[in-house]
């Protein structure tokens, strides 16, 4: 945390992107207490309350921009954290935290993502859908990365416990020089985040250098290829195949998710 918050707080947003400083994404970010061990090694916690989706809840109609503040602000908040989107810290502002929950909800409803929160997000909150699931028949704990909506899941126990925003892997072939292991390299790639089914396995705390940059708290499925914080995390694929996470949620995804759980990646995103 502390090589975090020395990053300073700042969150700059373009069209099709949510740029966090490491400060700006993690301030205020919730302690999230373990409540219970689930055998497939996941720490099943607060975040995602389960509530269920026919649970009554009345929109207030006022439309909302990037920058809002006040208790409309909350209450969109609170309900997004009910429904399993981590907004970050409930404190009525519309931040950087808020609107990367905001598109991963209008994306699994439907609704073309946009920082504005108008009559028919309003709408889907009060009557929202689940998201869409991959695997039937998959083991009950489990992590879906949906590469077409570019939206991940993490299931415990059959419920939907976190769902999040994410960008994958551009599908942009490169090739890069960059210093590693104490000489200049070239790496080439396809820039692709395979499908498939994997399994998460070893992890980092904190910032983990690659030989492609810089990760935050990286979990890894499919040998170099991680769920990760990044301070980029647009709309569209943009990584060199790993799984970027807002900062936010990479502060709370590795405390939720045990070493061997099924990772399933599926999908592809229309340009």
């Amino acid at each position: 945390m502390g090589a975090v918050r020395q990053l300073g707080i700042a969150a700059l947003m373009t069209a099709g992107a949510v740029f966090f400083s490491a400060g700006g994404a993690t301030a205020g970010v919730e302690p999230v207490p373990v409540v219970s061990a689930d055998p497939a090694g996941v720490r099943v916690t607060s975040v995602g309350a389960g509530v269920p989706v026919g649970t009554p809840f009345t929109a207030p109609g006022k439309t909302l921009k990037l920058g809002a503040k006040g208790t409309v602000v909350k209450r969109l908040q609170t309900r997004l954290k009910e429904l399993g989107y981590h907004p970050g810290k409930i404190d009525g502002r519309y931040g950087g935290g808020t609107l990367v929950a905001v598109w991963a909800f209008q994306k699994v409803n439907g609704i073309k993502p946009t920082s504005t929160v108008a009559t028919r997000t309003w709408n889907a909150l009060e009557s929202p859908e689940t998201p869409k699931v991959l695997m039937p028949k998959g083991k009950g704990t489990r992590v879906e990365v949906n590469l077409t909506k570019q939206v991940l899941v993490l299931y415990v126990r059959g419920e939907a416990k976190l769902i999040s925003h994410i960008s994958s892997g551009s599908g942009i072939p490169y090739c890069e020089t960059a210093e590693w292991q104490g000489k200049s390299q070239r790496f080439c790639g396809d820039a692709r985040t395979p499908t498939g089914n994997y399994k998460t396995t070893w992890r980092r705390d904190g910032w983990h250098k690659s030989y492609l940059g810089q990760l935050y708290n990286p979990v890894f499925f499919n040998g170099g290829i991680a769920f990760h914080g990044a301070l980029s995390v647009p709309l569209t694929p943009a990584s060199h195949g790993c799984v970027r996470l807002p900062m936010h949620v990479a502060e709370i995804l590795p405390g939720m998710v045990g070493k061997g759980v099924p990772v399933h990646v599926k999908g592809k995103f229309a340009r």
